[in-house]
């Protein structure tokens, strides 16, 4: 009679599906670990373009700016070409203008009845400090006469006769009070007799600068 042993065959089996498992077991991880790959790579690859967006964003505004220093020189220089030019027309139009409103402000001064161009609270200020360094308004304006008036940059030197030195010191404080002059200046002054009138009268200098 003949005999067959299955058992070996029987372990060959069952070591043979153990393989397979551990086969599929470590295909499974394998698997996981690229699906995780891709998905950590797939994160990687959107902030990595996100930076470079950005990057680019930062380059354009660099180079705008790069853009705008660039002119910054040439913009400068326009400003100053214009701002010279405004100051050149600007003393042009105040040479045109300031003598006359110097000699018509001198005509108030010396007109009865009226005096200097002054700021009224700067006045009444110097009123309550010092009476005397206010204008008199009664003062009689035709006791003073003005034979010259000379100016020359913004400085005037004014010449003439007067009644007494009181008068002339009269217009000295009316200069001084007047928006329009200051730094007046009065001049050694001599006293003579008019040959027509036979009258003793001053005959005064002063000199102020003046503004416009």
């Amino acid at each position: 009679m003949i005999r067959i042993n299955l058992l070996p065959q029987k372990r060959r089996v069952e070591r043979t599906e153990g393989s397979q498992l551990w086969l599929a077991a470590v295909l499974l991880a394998v698997l996981a670990e690229v699906a995780v790959l891709f998905v950590i790579q797939g994160f990687m690859n959107e902030k990595l373009n996100d930076q470079q967006r950005k990057n680019a964003e930062l380059q354009t505004q660099i180079d705008q700016a790069k853009k705008n220093v660039a002119n910054h020189a040439d913009v400068k220089n326009k400003l100053a070409e214009l701002r010279a030019k405004e100051d050149a027309i600007a003393k042009l139009q105040s040479g045109r203008t300031g003598p006359t409103a110097i000699l018509l402000e001198l005509a108030r001064i010396m007109t009865p009845g009226r005096g200097p161009s002054v700021d009224p609270d700067r006045l009444n200020q110097l009123r309550r400090q010092n009476p005397l360094a206010v204008y008199n308004p009664s003062w009689d304006a035709r006791r003073l006469w003005l034979n010259k008036f000379v100016e020359a940059r913004r400085k005037v030197h004014l010449e003439g006769v007067a009644r007494d030195g009181e008068d002339v010191s009269e217009l000295a404080r009316r200069l001084q009070l007047s928006n329009y002059f200051y730094d007046v200046r009065l001049l050694p002054a001599k006293k003579e007799n008019d040959k027509e009138s036979g009258l003793e009268l001053v005959r005064w200098q002063l000199e102020a600068q003046v503004r416009y």
